[in-house]
């Protein structure tokens, strides 16, 4: 893309109504802009990267088994008032009435709708086990919505379910989404730690957080550093076979990690402390079992190979597509800007044109475009100063920045920069191309 002919409108001005980082930085920065409390517009740099986090979740969710679909935003109240959850769930839930006087609600999660769609299809256990998941938006009518994406009304989330005929294939299941999850974060470039977690509003009795390290982040966390050393990517975890999949929880439930509500200080003091961390954190995921809660409240059942109708075992798995967002940039930036691990990048590199009009480095700078490609290359060819363009490549964050500058170009040379390190190196455009791959 053309920085000439882009919609990315970044400013210089810190916003005076963010408060946090990431919430100064996107709306800096031009990834967002607020239409209403909570209720943001993402712009198409902002709408890259929500695309982008999107594309991981949903290859490691299909990796795993799970299968993708699409539940509307709008829901019937009369499923949740079959589940009992209609009254119990308060004022964040925004209650609808059609023109037939009929009551609505915007989704705020999807238990009953899901169960609703199961109990209509699926009526023999030989069609389980089924995991089930969606990207969708979802609003909850927060009283005092703030951080931006962080705590907004409106936010993008992966929410998955999952039916199974047991106690024994719904653990199966859990530890099946818990192992995609450690895999997802990995490649969004995140350590994420899963800490035993309380079910709230949704119910249920096994429940994990997944909480990564930030200076701003609501809970205080503390947790063995062991889990910042295993690569789940490359682990040879097999999400089929039952024994790997016991063995997988079995590491992540011996090794310590906790939230200050949870937190055990005499567990906490039998681990070495070399291998002791502890800070701030953001939750980024959660998945619950919560066994037969809303099949058996829906009357939903399937058939057992001797014919009696069974509640299949539930539970649910999210994902804060949107949030992950906000919660990426408060965990990776400085000063100058964001610092976009490469996988989510809204442009693997910015083309930055020292000197727009000088032949030599507009014909080298539209060869490199041409060979990145727009859909890798965000190419900063407006007519302004370099210290203009520095600042705006550092502020949006890419992960690679090709400098291209008269003296160099006329040398057939360029300027690479690393935006997470701040290394800057001269080379050919052929080994600048090659390294950013």
């Amino acid at each position: 893309m053309r920085l000439s002919r882009s919609f990315i409108p970044t400013i210089k001005e810190i916003p005076a109504e963010a408060q946090i980082a990431s919430h100064r930085l996107m709306l800096r920065a031009g990834l967002v802009r607020q239409t209403s409390a909570g209720i943001y517009a993402w712009l198409p740099l902002g709408h890259r990267v929500l695309k982008n986090i999107e594309r991981i979740v949903r290859q490691e969710q299909d990796a795993a088994g799970a299968q993708e679909l699409l539940m509307p935003t709008i829901q019937p109240a009369e499923l949740w008032r079959e589940s009992g959850r209609y009254e119990d769930y308060g004022k964040e839930m925004l209650r609808i009435r059609d023109r037939h006087e009929r009551d609505m609600l915007y989704g705020p999660t999807n238990e009953e709708m899901i169960t609703d769609l199961f109990r209509q299809t699926v009526k023999s256990y030989r069609e389980l086990p089924q995991i089930l998941y969606h990207i969708q938006w979802k609003f909850r009518d927060e009283v005092r919505p703030r951080f931006g994406v962080m705590r907004g009304r409106e936010f993008l989330m992966k929410d998955a379910y999952s039916f199974d005929i047991d106690y024994v294939g719904a653990v199966a299941s859990y530890r099946r989404m818990m192992l995609a999850y450690m895999r997802t974060f990995q490649r969004l470039g995140l350590k994420a730690i899963p800490m035993a977690a309380d079910s709230g509003p949704i119910g249920g009795d096994l429940s994990h957080e997944f909480i990564i390290l930030a200076p701003t982040g609501e809970s205080q966390v503390y947790y063995d550093k062991d889990f910042e050393e295993i690569d789940w990517v490359k682990s040879d975890f097999d999400y089929g076979s039952p024994d790997d999949l016991q063995s997988f929880f079995y590491l992540m439930t011996s090794m310590y990690a906790a939230t200050d509500e949870k937190h055990a200080p005499a567990a906490w003091q039998i681990v070495p402390p070399e291998r002791r961390r502890e800070g701030r954190g953001i939750e980024v995921g959660h998945i619950f079992y919560f066994g037969t809660k809303y099949s058996k409240a829906m009357n939903c059942t399937v058939a057992t190979p001797e014919g009696r109708p069974v509640h299949p075992e539930m539970g649910s798995y999210g994902i804060g597509v949107s949030r992950l967002v906000g919660a990426i940039i408060e965990a990776s930036h400085d000063d100058a800007g964001i610092i976009w691990p490469d996988s989510i990048a809204p442009f693997k590199a910015a083309i930055l044109n020292l000197k727009r009009g000088d032949a030599a480095c507009d014909a080298l700078c539209e060869t490199l475009y041409a060979t990145l490609g727009p859909a890798a290359a965000l190419y900063d060819d407006r007519d302004d100063r370099a210290g203009v363009k520095f600042a705006d490549a550092d502020l949006m964050g890419h992960p690679w920045q090709i400098v291209v500058g008269p003296r160099g170009a006329a040398a057939g040379k360029v300027e690479l920069k690393r935006r997470a390190t701040g290394e800057r190196h001269e080379v050919t455009p052929e080994d600048a191309l090659a390294r950013i791959g």
